[in-house]
């Protein structure tokens, strides 16, 4: 048996907090990777899930790289500083008509705060008779997460679930 690392510790706590809901009705699991690039020694783990009866989705990417893990095995204070994740959400959603883009991305500064990266993507194929529209907006910590928040990755959970519950509402607003 070998003893786990930083992302081991931190996928059990967000996976268990992510099915805990799930379990409860709250939210509906979808997808669920968990992987490991041999090649770079890198390991990424998501999860993706919807509200009930809700067509956005969320997805909770966690990876960490070989610098990550080095850092954590190798007993140095300065190398030490490097242990531990990156954490990346993504937000989808099926649409029909233009969305207000600066309204929302205002509304993920809201729940996120100012120092996240907010991007948002829009992907619409010209040539297909319907008129669906993806959007993709994207969430990223730039900075490591580690251990010492496990509690705010617990947390996170229900920041994604409220962030899902607002771009559900903000899209059929484009409805009425």
């Amino acid at each position: 048996m070998f003893d786990p690392t930083a992302f081991d510790n931190m996928k059990v706590v967000i996976e268990g907090a992510l099915y805990d809901k799930d379990i409860s009705g709250e939210i509906v699991i979808i997808d669920r990777n968990d992987l490991m690039n041999m090649a770079k020694m890198s390991r990424l783990f998501d999860v993706s899930f919807q509200l009930p009866n809700r067509s956005c989705t969320a997805k909770f990417e966690m990876e960490s790289k070989l610098s990550n893990l080095a850092a954590e095995l190798l007993s140095n204070e300065v190398i030490e500083q490097h242990a531990g994740c990156f954490v990346r959400l993504e937000f989808m959603l099926e649409h029909e008509e233009k969305l207000d883009y600066q309204t929302i991305k205002e509304t993920l500064m809201d729940i996120w705060g100012a120092a996240r990266k907010i991007s948002l993507t829009v992907h619409k194929n010209p040539l297909e008779m319907n008129k669906t529209i993806s959007t993709i907006i994207t969430v990223k910590f730039d900075r490591l997460i580690t251990e010492d928040q496990l509690d705010d990755l617990v947390e996170m959970t229900n920041f994604m679930k409220k962030t899902l519950e607002l771009l559900y509402l903000h899209s059929l607003e484009q409805i009425e």
